[in-house]
C-alpha cells in the first residue's frame, strides 16, 4: 500500500507537469501531449506505453469501452489507480481514449 501511495503521488505530480493548463473549460481542445503523459505518468503502471502490462493492466487490444475507460480515468480505482477527473478536462480524457485505441506493437 505504501508503495501504491508513492507511486499515485508520482503520477499525480508527473501529470501536472504534463497538463499545460490546469483550468481549462470543459469544451476547451485539448492541449495535452498523451506519449509525455505515457512516458512521465502512466508508465508507472501501464509499461511500454500501455502496450503490456505493468503494474497496471494492458491497455493495447483492451475489450473495455470507452466510456469504462473515461470512468477509470476520472475517478480511479481504489487502491490501484489514482483519480484524474480534477486535472483532466473530457477532451483530454477523449484525447487518451483516442491514444489507447491507436497503439500498436512496436516495431523492432
Amino acid at each position: 500500500m505504501k508503495n501504491l501511495t508513492l507511486c499515485s503521488v508520482v503520477a499525480i505530480a508527473a501529470m501536472v507537469s504534463a497538463v499545460p493548463a490546469m483550468a481549462q473549460p470543459a469544451d476547451q481542445a485539448s492541449h495535452l501531449d498523451v506519449n509525455q503523459l505515457f512516458a512521465t505518468t502512466c508508465g508507472w503502471c501501464h509499461s511500454d506505453g500501455g502496450r503490456v502490462a505493468g503494474k497496471g493492466p494492458q491497455l493495447m487490444n483492451t475489450k473495455r469501452s470507452d466510456d469504462f475507460i473515461r470512468y477509470r480515468i476520472k475517478h480511479g480505482k481504489e487502491g490501484a489507480m489514482p483519480a484524474f477527473g480534477s486535472t483532466l478536462n473530457d477532451a483530454d480524457i477523449d484525447k487518451i481514449i483516442q491514444y489507447i485505441r491507436a497503439l500498436k506493437p512496436e516495431q523492432p
